[in-house]
């Protein structure tokens, strides 16, 4: 008998090699807008929050009043390469296998639902992912709000349920929801800083997420 009913992904750095770019767009707006740029790890560390909040903590003396300028210039810059974006290798695959094996999948994401319904219909994976919540639809990551509607939605149990994510604010938001959780060391955190949290178990790559899920999903 499987151990989890529903299985939870976050998307950038989890599924969709994007880590790099969105850090990329993150200093790009900085220097938009004459403001202090973030260094890589900084620009990496506020990957899955929410827009305003992610730009906010990586441009601390940014006036809250030009976030909406900062929110249209990482726009720009992100939306201008997003085509360019492919999935992890071995990330569609280990997606439709879970669907083909009865699991009930799900996506908890800090993209807007318009960056997350591009991302679907780009790579093919929206046919896989019966319900998911963004950032501009919940509170932002590590709040478990967008965990317990997922949760609410397939009528499972927190102790039924994996969030896989790349970043601390996964792992906090799926410790806040009372479910389990499993990283991946590939995205934006550093594997030391996943640790700390207690996931499962820390994937270093898709084919290693793919085994343990076999074997302890």
């Amino acid at each position: 008998m499987a151990r989890f009913e529903l299985i939870v992904f976050d998307w950038d750095g989890t599924l969709m090699d994007s880590t790099g770019m969105i850090a990329a767009s993150i200093q790009a707006v900085a220097h938009d807008l004459g403001t202090t740029v973030p260094t890589d790890e900084q620009a990496r560390h506020i990957i899955g929050l929410g827009l305003q909040e992610a730009l906010s903590q990586a441009m601390p003396d940014l006036p809250p009043t030009r976030y909406r300028e900062a929110a249209e210039r990482y726009r720009h810059h992100y939306l201008g390469r997003d085509h360019e974006l492919l999935l992890f290798a071995g990330a569609a695959e280990l997606i439709a296998e879970l669907a083909d094996a009865g699991f009930q999948l799900a996506v908890a994401t800090g993209k807007s639902r318009n960056g997350l319904d591009r991302a679907l219909a780009a790579s093919g994976l929206g046919r896989y992912f019966q319900v998911s919540r963004c950032a501009d639809e919940c509170h932002s990551k590590p709040h478990p709000q967008m965990l317990e509607e997922l949760i609410a939605a397939f009528a499972v149990s927190p102790a039924t349920t994996l969030m896989v994510g790349d970043t601390t604010h996964d792992l906090l938001m799926a410790k806040n929801a009372g479910t389990h959780s499993l990283a991946v060391t590939y995205g934006a955190h550093p594997r030391a800083m996943l640790e700390a949290e207690a996931p499962l178990f820390c994937a270093d790559d898709v084919p290693q997420l793919a085994a343990w899920l076999r074997t302890h999903g």
